[in-house]
């Protein structure tokens, strides 16, 4: 099954974003263990924060990259933040991208 996890959060779920980070460690943590992973990952607005310089989810994430997991970051969001310079993993791209990857999903779980 094509299944896909979307970031809005720097972080997860609607907590102080010392936990919602917390959360996002654990999670990612897990899933990059799980045998069966997602298809791919999707970050947008505050999402992008994840996959840049200084996030504490990179390490998780790396492994999950290297795994065969698309990780897709949303360009206009990294523009808004001035984030740009500071992505560390996944391939930026823009929303028609995202629109395509979500439509094509078999399930989307946003987190």
């Amino acid at each position: 099954m094509k299944t896909i996890l979307l970031f809005t959060r720097n972080g997860l779920g609607d907590a102080p974003e010392g936990l919602q980070q917390t959360l996002a460690v654990k999670y990612l943590s897990l899933a990059a263990q799980e045998e069966e992973k997602p298809a791919q990952i999707v970050f947008y607005a505050d999402g992008v924060k994840l996959v840049c310089e200084g996030s504490l989810v990179l390490q998780w994430l790396r492994v999950l990259e290297a795994a065969g997991v698309e990780l897709i970051v949303c360009s206009t969001c990294l523009e808004y933040f001035g984030l740009t310079d500071k992505v560390r993993v996944g391939n930026v791209g823009g929303m028609p991208g995202i629109l395509a990857a979500l439509q094509a999903a078999e399930k989307v779980i946003s987190l």
